[in-house]
């Protein structure tokens, strides 16, 4: 990819959004990995069609348009009215990480060295007007998403599709991309700059949604975005603070696998404090029953609470999303151009004291690479600097004298001021700590979350030692190893994700080599050993992984977590 590509300056942001605004995180059920459990079967069993769904929320669902929406796999609220060519696979655990056809026949097929990707839609499909959807449709869906004025949106198509970088969207060039052909009504071919393996996952995100351009309202669209999906919206308050759902009545759920739509009515209420939300869902009153949320965790004290009543504890989803917590470091910047100072560090953590600092392990897990512990992601064990749960400062002493500092050093570790358990003083606090018993005294520089992003993103300002964190964008290696370890991806004008700067002609080859395979499990193989490899150099210390933990209402049934989004579907809920 280029050196200023889109994705590298916007997907770190996008990781988080997703877990937060869209709910998509992973993870196994509230008692087992099917999701089963008091939350999962309910008084009998057996999950029925009816009632009013309610989605307690902190963030509004903002920007309803399927342009501007950034979601993996589709998002949680936003797949309910948007279908895309592909999806992600709607069930419980490891199996939810798969991509599976939607408005598709197939995830896509790929010509020889995957350049070219051609898809067949479904017959019977139709927008929520009664009339079919077609190829045109999601072609224009497409188009839409490169306007100016509708940004906001995942940015791979502008970096993968063929005059894609220059495109400036449907209104100002209506005569569309080239690189998409729809040769009749049913058929779409995406003709790629380079080998893209993992194209599939890209086409579950909602620029891949169709739009009829008849319908097409700009920046108002949003307002009523016409469903391809079981659900339509009805009213849509305060940009996605209040947004209600009801259904399709042309949604066929012979075209759709996937979504179960159990309720008749969704009511997403936004803007709530997180406390709120968690002792509203506790407590289920009246329509907080058959509540849920797509975006807010309990915390340790509600943990605590949680954990002395049973009622309580069957309520509540555990998941795991591709995410690490992790000490970044800026070979640019003495000391740590030393590899033994870098390897020091990585021996000297106390991964017990970052997890309790974290939230305690039922919502860390504490991490020795960089790439998650899930079999999608291609996770590969290893530990090059074995610390042990509470460290190894005395390896750590013997490292900092080879390295020339034989009374020890001191350096400063940049973090967030934000309370969010992951880049916060909490954190910094046990790196701190930890480093302290091996002779490096750290002092903290604290800044607010905007200054601490514009300079860990920063190649010209960016310190030597700071505190950071990564989410996919799908569950594979790439999207988690490109934007930080591939060279070319350095950006020197933007947000730069490649905190080590690292542009080694071999790391950047074998990305290369793993993007043409279309067989994902190979290709998830080969990300494990660029993990690996990569981790020797300790141009990191991984962390942690976070854990999610989530409540339901207690008239809630069918609780379905996978390892694509870490928190329940809600296309999957019912509620009576």
């Amino acid at each position: 990819m280029r050196p200023s590509s889109v994705i590298s300056r916007r997907v770190a942001a996008a990781a988080v959004s997703l877990v937060l605004a869209s709910g998509a995180a992973a993870c196994a059920g509230p008692q087992d990995a099917s999701g089963g459990g008091a939350a999962g079967q309910g008084a009998d069993g057996a999950p029925r069609k009816g009632g009013t769904l309610t989605v307690l929320n902190n963030e509004a669902q903002s920007d309803f348009d399927p342009a501007r929406l950034y979601t993996s796999g589709g998002g949680n609220v936003p797949s309910l009215v948007f279908r895309t060519l592909t999806t992600r696979n709607r069930e419980a655990g490891a199996a939810g990480t798969e991509v599976v056809p939607d408005l598709a026949t197939d995830t896509g097929r790929p010509n020889k060295d995957a350049t070219e990707w051609t898809y067949t839609l479904k017959e019977g499909l139709k927008f929520e007007d009664g009339t079919p959807i077609t190829s045109a449709d999601v072609k224009y869906g497409i188009e839409r998403s490169f306007a100016a004025e509708l940004s906001g949106g995942a940015p791979y198509l502008r970096d993968w599709l063929v005059g894609g970088d220059t495109y400036q969207g449907s209104y100002k060039d209506p005569k569309g991309l080239a690189s998409i052909v729809t040769p009749d009504a049913r058929t779409l071919v995406f003709k790629l700059k380079k080998p893209e393996g993992e194209f599939p996952f890209v086409a579950t995100q909602t620029q891949f949604a169709p739009v009829p351009k008849a319908k097409d309202t700009g920046a108002k669209y949003e307002e009523h975005p016409v469903s391809s999906g079981p659900y339509k919206v009805v009213s849509n308050e305060n940009d996605g603070e209040h947004l209600v759902l009801e259904r399709n009545p042309h949604w066929d759920p012979k075209t759709d696998e996937e979504r179960k739509a159990y309720p008749d009515r969704i009511d997403v209420r936004s803007g709530l404090d997180e406390a709120v939300i968690n002792q509203r869902l506790a407590t289920s009153a009246g329509a907080d029953a058959a509540a849920v949320t797509t975006d807010t965790n309990l915390g340790p004290a509600e943990l605590a609470q949680v954990g002395s009543d049973q009622e309580l504890a069957s309520r509540v989803g555990t998941g795991h999303f591709g995410f690490t917590n992790y000490i970044a470091f800026n070979p640019k910047v003495k000391p740590f151009d030393n590899a033994k100072v870098r390897q020091a560090i990585a021996y000297a953590v106390n991964r017990t004291s970052v997890v309790n600092a974290a939230g305690g392990s039922a919502l860390a897990e504490p991490a020795t690479t960089f790439l998650p512990e899930q079999k999608a992601f291609g996770f590969t064990a290893y530990d090059h600097f074995p610390a042990g749960k509470t460290g190894n400062p005395e390896k750590a002493k013997q490292l900092l004298k080879e390295a020339g500092y034989p009374n020890g050093l001191t350096v400063t570790l940049l973090h967030s001021t934000a309370q969010n358990r992951t880049t916060s003083p909490e954190i910094a606090t046990a790196v701190q700590e930890a480093l302290a018993k091996a002779g490096i005294t750290v002092k903290l520089d604290g800044q607010e979350p905007n200054s601490f992003n514009e300079k860990r993103w920063s190649v010209k300002d960016a310190p030597g030692f700071f505190l950071s964190r990564w989410g996919a964008d799908w569950p594979a290696g790439g999207p988690f190893l490109a934007p930080i370890f591939d060279g070319r991806q350095i950006v020197t004008n933007g947000s730069n994700y490649n905190h080590a700067q690292l542009n080694d002609p071999a790391v950047n080859k074998e990305i290369d080599e793993i993007n043409k395979l279309t067989d994902l499990k190979a290709a998830a193989a080969r990300w494990g050993a660029l993990d690996r490899k990569i981790g020797a150099q300790a141009l990191d210390v991984p962390l942690f992984h976070p854990v999610y933990k989530r409540l339901v209402g207690k008239d809630v049934k069918n609780v379905v977590i996978s390892d694509w989004t870490g928190v329940l579907d809600v296309s999957q809920v019912a509620v009576k």
